[in-house]
């Protein structure tokens, strides 16, 4: 497969100061705090380079990764590690959206040999078990590392593609790295109905919180010691330095790249773990907007639905009447109306809950509310509950109200694996 119409990569270096953490729970860690400004957090990968790859030392690397994968000074870290002489990195595994990021939502780039340094590409979308057990055997590697950039909800693929890629390295014998990078919309809490595993799928394999509120290696240690109890992964994770718990991404001096076609902005992070609900819908999630997941609307969709919205004085967020014409999906061409999220105090709002009344709203004030014939709403809330109390009339607080009780067990399983405060 040609990747000629990509732009490819300047390989470089990177710096920083190895933390390596063996898979294990206990209490939390506090992260050291230098104080804020570009360049105080260091990444997982930022430690392990500036520590000479040690703790990769006489194995072949294969890296599960894809554009969000750089250094501080934006160099993709396979650029960086492929001419250096102490990590053999053979092998690289691209995700959904591909390794370079060129396939737009449901699609990945295929198997290839990656142009700017002739790595094989294996391509991990929508593999898991024992035919990406087989994948992994096939490449040759000894160890496969994970260091992909994830936004914090639930049915965010990577965090599934991490799970699937723990379960078929233990199937295949091969030891598990995983490279932290922050929670871009912060690690305080978690928020949201939690999955029923009867309704797994791509978009939520197990039962965790709609916004779990963890970053990669928490969530790895989680999967590892409740998920994978019988047969776990030989795992290893390499911490961050100068990330706290309450930090959003601007926060970090780290430079943003989107992880998805979608996924623009950290703004967009913000409003995405309740937003997304949209998906389930016959209104369009704003994708083909410049403002995807932030612009919510239809034909024939007009400001009462802005009204209502503000009407329910919500905190840190106010709503906007607004028309768009997406330029691709949903009502591609068409001019909809609906409304614009605004959220002026992110410390005290909740994407969940706001995406909830959304919906609440939305069915009250547009007589062509529908859900997808598919209850594709089931597989993203991880659940019947939300879909059919808002279709018997129950407002925003009887919807939230109703996965209180398994929030808090989530809750009180996230608290052993959380490694930084």
């Amino acid at each position: 497969m040609s990747l000629s119409r990509r732009g490819l990569l300047a390989a470089g270096g990177a710096v920083g100061a190895l933390a390596v953490t063996a898979a294990q729970t206990g209490a939390a860690n506090a992260a050291p705090a230098s104080g804020r400004g570009r360049g105080r957090v260091r990444t997982g990968f930022d430690r392990l380079a500036a520590d000479g790859y040690s703790l990769l030392r006489g194995e072949k690397v294969g890296i599960v990764t894809n554009p969000t994968g750089i250094t501080s000074d934006v160099r993709h870290i396979v650029d960086v590690m492929h001419p250096d002489d102490r990590v053999d990195l053979v092998a690289v595994f691209g995700p959904e959206h591909g390794f370079r990021g060129t396939a737009q939502a449901g699609g990945s780039e295929g198997r290839y040999d990656d142009p700017a340094t002739g790595l094989p590409v294996y391509d991990t979308y929508l593999k898991s078990g024992q035919p990406l057990a087989d994948v992994f055997t096939a490449s040759g590697v000894d160890t496969v590392v994970f260091d992909i950039q994830d936004a914090g909800a639930r049915f965010y693929t990577y965090i599934w593609t991490l799970y699937d890629c723990m379960e078929a390295a233990a199937l295949a014998g091969k030891r598990f790295v995983v490279l932290d990078r922050p929670n871009p919309v912060t690690g305080r809490a978690a928020l949201g109905p939690v999955l029923d595993p009867a309704f797994g799928t791509f978009v939520g394999r197990r039962e965790i919180a709609q916004a779990h509120g963890m970053t990669v290696t928490e969530l790895a240690l989680l999967f590892n010691a409740e998920f994978f109890a019988e047969r776990p992964v030989d795992l290893r994770i390499v911490k961050m330095s100068g990330w706290r718990r309450s930090d959003f991404f601007d926060a970090t001096g780290l430079p943003w790249v989107p992880p998805s076609p979608n996924m623009p902005t950290p703004d967009t992070a913000l409003v995405y773990s309740g937003t997304c609900l949209f998906e389930g819908t016959n209104l369009s999630e704003g994708r083909g907007t410049t403002r995807p997941f932030e612009l919510l609307g239809a034909e024939g969709v007009d400001r009462r639905w802005a009204a209502a919205a503000n009407a329910l004085d919500l905190p840190g967020v106010a709503f906007r009447e607004a028309y768009f014409a997406p330029t691709f999906s949903k009502f591609q061409g068409k001019t909809v109306g609906g409304v614009q999220l605004h959220v002026h105090d992110r410390e005290v709002f909740d994407p969940v809950r706001t995406g909830i009344a959304l919906l609440v709203t939305a069915k009250r004030t547009w007589s062509g509310f529908a859900w997808r014939s598919d209850n594709w709403i089931d597989k993203l809330t991880g659940n019947t509950r939300v879909r059919t109390m808002i279709d018997a009339g129950a407002d925003t607080d009887e919807v939230v109200g109703a996965w209180a009780e398994d929030l808090a067990a989530f809750r009180a399983v996230r608290r052993r694996y959380l490694q930084y405060r």
